[in-house]
């Protein structure tokens, strides 16, 4: 319960920086602890890619001919899982894609729970630990 907890707080403050908003509990209490970018959501994704990508493997093919195919295909599966996870963050406001990011907003339910402050903080923490780090870089 409790690491669904840090995953609804880690969601909570992703939501607040996205938005602009001063990173205070205050600030990120009210919202929400799902995601549309969340990896919960990818895997999702990820799954239906890959049944819809092989299904296109023919039946008759060998054992070996099959396991090869899906070992060389997981690295494109990926990569378009990414990017449909990429564009639903960009087309958010879409009547047609906030259909589709549903399922995982759903399976995020599951995922997520609601946090107390302590938890927020900790993930206010770590956020600002990886800005820094990404401005260290850049």
């Amino acid at each position: 319960r409790r690491i669904f907890e840090y995953h609804g707080a880690e969601h909570k403050v992703i939501h607040a920086y996205e938005s602009g908003n001063e990173l205070t509990i205050n600030n990120i209490k009210g919202k929400s602890p799902l995601h549309p970018r969340c990896g919960t959501s990818f895997l999702l994704i990820v799954m239906i890619v890959s049944i819809l990508t092989f299904s296109f493997i023919p039946k008759d093919w060998s054992f070996l001919y099959k396991l090869l195919s899906r070992i060389v295909l997981i690295p494109a599966i990926a990569g378009i899982s990414f990017e449909v996870l990429k564009l639903s963050a960009k087309l958010r406001k879409n009547t047609v894609m906030n259909f589709l990011i549903q399922p995982g907003l759903l399976l995020q339910r599951l995922t997520t729970r609601e946090p107390d402050e302590s938890q927020i903080e900790v993930a206010i923490k770590a956020l600002e630990e990886v800005l820094s780090i990404e401005e260290s870089h850049a």
